[in-house]
């Protein structure tokens, strides 16, 4: 077993995930710390998210990343390790953190990795950055060093990332502000406006899991439970797949024109070579049925939906975590350069 250990950690907004190389594991656990008056914690991850929508007036439930980068600093610093406490026991004496980052972050968003990486136990923690879009082709299995362009769409929690690699590089990478939250609250607008009855964040997303197939129309119904518009009291309803369907696919419409548009600007070669081989689509929204039937119809272009999905970022992570040739993809917060 080795002295130091070696840890990939991707802090989504939905979600974080964390590899551990000397258990070979992976956690995962939602992305909110529950805080009393302000300045006590009283949860974290899984069990934050429990308490959500729960919670007195005195309780906040916060996530603490936005659109995929660190938003409220303390926050996330106190779900990192209260996650990173989880996996085990001891750290070693100067553990390794390899993080999944965005694309354009300024030096100040990088500094913010080693600042929250640096307490406690991994105060002499050495960090990396590792681009998503790279980690992910690293999981897909596209061959970086030989493709003439690749195009990877992830679909997250607050926002949909899509790049294109191309020379060992990510030559475009742009995000479009929708993701499985803005599937999940036109869920929420739908019912109550056709069915006149308010449902929870929580019941929305379940419905989103098991009523939506965007590659065909499904005709059933489930009873939920929510709260009347009218009375103000709780009462049962009906909602249809239909109705769940056609607000989820209202937000997908949204990206698929965003992605059009992004592509029409990359170079002809590249563009020819994405259509060839087709668009790799990843991330936690991905679970939705019918997504590739629906994408391909909107892109016009085969789809390969990984098999990952929201681990997809994580799995690259291992990967180079597990291949020291592929570690010069990683590099040190302020700089780019080889591990």
């Amino acid at each position: 077993m080795s002295l130091n250990h070696v840890y990939g950690v991707d802090m989504g907004t939905g979600t974080v995930k964390i590899y551990e190389q000397n258990n070979d594991t992976i956690t995962k656990e939602v992305n909110m710390i529950a805080v009393r008056n302000e300045d006590t914690v009283i949860a974290v991850g899984n069990d934050a998210y429990a308490m959500y929508e729960k919670t007195p007036d005195n309780i906040r439930i916060i996530s603490p990343m936005r659109n995929g980068r660190i938003n409220d600093v303390l926050m996330m610093e106190a779900i990192l390790h209260t996650l990173l406490g989880r996996t085990g026991g001891f750290a070693g004496f100067h553990p390794l953190l390899f993080f999944s980052v965005p694309v354009d972050m300024t030096e100040i968003e990088k500094r913010a990795y080693s600042t929250i990486a640096r307490k406690g136990r991994f105060r002499k923690s050495q960090v990396f950055l590792l681009e998503k879009p790279i980690a992910d082709a690293l999981a897909l299995g596209i061959p970086l060093h030989h493709t003439r362009g690749s195009m990877i769409i992830n679909i997250g929690a607050q926002s949909t990332e899509v790049s294109f690699i191309a020379k060992e590089h990510v030559i475009i990478s742009r995000m479009i502000p929708i993701g499985g939250q803005a599937f999940t609250s036109s869920i929420v607008n739908n019912v109550r406006r056709k069915n006149s009855f308010v449902i929870s964040q929580h019941t929305a997303q379940r419905l989103k899991l098991t009523l939506t197939d965007l590659g065909q129309e499904k005709n059933e119904g489930c009873k939920v439970s929510g709260i009347d518009l009218d009375s103000g009291l709780p009462r049962n309803g009906i909602v249809t797949s239909y109705n769940i369907t056609s607000s989820v696919a209202s937000e997908m419409q949204k990206i698929a024109a965003e992605i059009h548009r992004i592509m029409e600007r990359i170079p002809p070669q590249i563009h020819a070579n994405v259509m060839k081989e087709g668009i790799y689509v990843t991330g936690g929204s991905t679970h939705i049925a019918g997504i590739v039937p629906f994408l391909e119809n909107a892109l016009g272009c085969p789809v390969n939906l990984s098999r990952y999905y929201e681990l997809s970022t994580v799995c690259g992570l291992k990967e180079l975590i597990n291949h020291p040739e592929l570690q010069h993809w990683a590099y040190l917060p302020g700089k780019k350069s080889s591990t």
